[in-house]
């Protein structure tokens, strides 16, 4: 019998003793009957309710921690991944983070600057929650009000098969492609992620937490349209 402690206990990174944690979690999750029906509470609330925001980076632990996403109402994939995961267990539900190497097609013009001038996004963070005897993925990256006015179609989870990033968006063009899975954790791999974006992008990790909260989206929505986005 598989041994689930693991993915059960509060974390470093994945803190779901922290009380504000608890709270969200419970709140979130309430009314609903099942492990299915929590989990996929959860991953909306984390999917709609924390803003998607890869310009919120830094090199401090509290730019990876479920706690301090939750607290912010913003961070990029990484956090928002471990803020389900801790949200999960809360509720008892096993979870674990996992990380791929993606291509992303819609980089927005200053982001692709910022890492590099390519494509190729490394440590892509998602959770994995076990539901019904296995094991899936579920991608609360995204809030919904960003894909509309990025034109990309929302992520849904139904708590029965894996939740990962569409290849196209809505007009057909490329938008994301899977090219190395990484593997899964118990908790954030806060040493190795600090190393290995450090080195691959290390201006993206040095913004620190800018005031302009809604940066990326204009940049997306201008973009989408073919303008040119507003830098102010």
């Amino acid at each position: 019998m598989t041994n689930f402690s693991e993915y059960l206990a509060p974390g470093e990174l994945i803190d779901s003793g922290d009380a504000d944690v608890r709270a969200f979690a419970e709140s979130r999750a309430a009314g609903a009957t099942g492990d299915i029906a929590r989990a996929v509470k959860l991953y909306y609330a984390v999917r709609d309710e924390i803003l998607y925001d890869p310009y919120y980076t830094g090199a401090a632990p509290r730019f990876f921690r479920a706690s301090d996403c939750l607290r912010a109402r913003r961070g990029f994939c990484i956090p928002k991944a471990a803020l389900l995961a801790a949200a999960a267990r809360v509720v008892n539900i096993p979870s674990r983070v996992g990380y791929a190497d993606v291509r992303n097609h819609l980089l927005t013009k200053r982001l692709r600057e910022l890492v590099g001038g390519g494509d190729l996004i490394i440590w892509h963070g998602f959770a994995e929650l076990y539901l019904d005897g296995r094991w899936l993925k579920a991608t609360p990256a995204f809030n919904r009000s960003l894909c509309e006015r990025f034109g990309v179609v929302p992520l849904e989870f139904d708590g029965r098969q894996d939740s990962l990033f569409h290849p196209y968006d809505r007009a057909g063009r490329l938008h994301m492609e899977y090219v190395r899975q990484r593997g899964s954790f118990a908790d954030v791999p806060y040493p190795t992620l600090l190393s290995e974006l450090g080195r691959a992008y290390p201006r993206w990790l040095a913004l620190g937490a800018a005031d302009d909260v809604d940066r990326f989206g204009r940049e997306a929505a201008a973009e989408a349209a073919g303008a040119t986005p507003n830098a102010d």
